[in-house]
């Protein structure tokens, strides 16, 4: 009976490790190109995310392992994102300028468009592709966020750790994420590829709920 049972518990390490490995390697694959059972590989991930970690932190980077996360959970997280109808845009404030003038409340930073940082242009172009813009101070904000909207998409912008978080949070509500990464980690004066931001903005176009209205009669236009 004992030896059953060690031989069983053995073969649950085996397969654990290997399927770990592998969702590794689809995830590097990722970075350059589409993958196949996304969806399946980035739920192993997560599943064995604090044990892959622990290696990660001993004998490579964390940071590496939540980028390819990120990458694997994008391609995973595409075609449902797009068909999404209610969306936020959540941010970080370390994007905002060291002066900004903009007052803090439980829900995040409350932008005043004052120009001096990208969030003034940030603000309009989230309004123009129909999305509710949140400025946070910490991925504890979302809790709050997502109590008081009822939303069922998250374009997230944020370094990959934290893109990496949310992402993993969100998806226990059922709510859909895709991550912008930025392109400098810190707490302040960190960077975002504009161009790009607006490109992801662009190809996903404006949340159903947006294309409903503008169009009654043709919601496909």
């Amino acid at each position: 009976m004992y030896n059953l049972i060690g031989i069983a518990i053995s073969v649950i390490i085996v397969v654990s490790v290997v399927l770990a490995l592998l969702a590794l390697l689809i995830s590097r694959i990722s970075l350059n190109r589409n993958v196949w059972l996304a969806g399946v590989f980035a739920d192993i991930l997560d599943f064995f995310y604090l044990p892959i970690k622990a290696v990660f932190q001993r004998f490579a980077d964390t940071r590496t392992l939540d980028t390819w996360m990120v990458s694997l959970k994008n391609v995973a997280h595409r075609s449902d994102f797009a068909k999404t109808k209610y969306r936020l845009l959540l941010t970080p404030h370390c994007l905002r300028s060291l002066d900004c003038p903009a007052p803090s409340t439980r829900f995040g930073i409350e932008c005043r468009s004052c120009g001096r940082c990208v969030f003034s242009k940030m603000k309009e172009d989230a309004e123009r592709f129909g999305y509710t813009l949140y400025i946070i101070a910490g991925s504890s904000y979302v809790r709050h966020i997502v109590q008081k909207e009822s939303v069922d998409g998250a374009l997230l912008v944020a370094c990959n750790y934290e893109l990496n978080k949310v992402m993993r949070s969100l998806k226990r509500r059922k709510i859909v994420t895709y991550g912008v990464p930025l392109l400098t980690d810190g707490c302040y004066n960190t960077e975002v590829d504009y161009e790009n931001l607006i490109a992801v903005l662009e190809s996903f176009g404006a949340p159903l709920q947006v294309t409903t209205a503008a169009n009654p009669k043709n919601p496909e236009a």
